[in-house]
């Protein structure tokens, strides 16, 4: 009951770790998942043309990304909830806000890499079937990385904004009172 008390209701540490956790894992999960869709078009291809390597395993690589931008949406959680510097510094309503912050941009981490990897995967059978269109065929995956390049920063954004910092490195985020005092306060 300690652990809940402390980590869940003093501070928002509990629920700022599991949105981190969240995100980390949607992200994986839709990277590895892309990948497998887009390698498995590109075993296909360089069996056919094993000179087209280069670039079909750049479109291989491109679903990847997403389980690093999840990764470093975990790290500022972290970071600015304090966990780093064993100084817990959020309060349970900005560590609820995390959780979402980290549920709702690792699941659009986790469809964009899929997509991605499905779009990967057309734009290699294009270089497949017209080498010179390689160049061409990397836009397509491309757009679809936008947008979890745009979930990325709206997470990093909305992560900074709960948890400013004063001029003399103290939290200034949302405040709140500890349960006792609005406790006493109702009495």
């Amino acid at each position: 009951m300690d652990f809940v008390h402390q980590y869940f209701l003093e501070t928002g540490l509990g629920w700022a770790a599991i949105g981190g956790i969240v995100c980390v894992m949607f992200g994986g999960i839709g990277s590895a998942k892309g990948i497998r869709i887009a390698a498995a078009e590109a075993a296909g291809a360089i069996s056919e043309k094993p000179e087209l390597f280069g670039r079909a395993l750049i479109l291989t690589a491109l679903p990847g990304t997403q389980g690093f931008y999840s990764f470093i949406i975990m790290f500022m959680m972290a970071l600015k909830g304090g966990l780093l510097e064993n100084k817990v510094s959020i309060s349970p309503v900005v560590g609820l806000a995390m959780l979402a912050i980290g549920t709702f941009a690792g699941i659009v981490q986790w469809r964009s890499a899929i997509n991605q990897g499905e779009v990967s995967a057309a734009s290699i059978n294009l270089t497949t079937k017209r080498p010179e269109e390689g160049g061409r065929a990397i836009l397509f995956p491309v757009l679809v990385e936008t947008y979890a390049v745009v979930a990325l920063l709206a997470a990093l954004l909305m992560i900074f904004w709960l948890t400013p910092v004063d001029p003399q490195g103290n939290p200034a985020g949302i405040q709140y009172l500890p349960l006792d005092s609005v406790f006493k306060a109702i009495k």
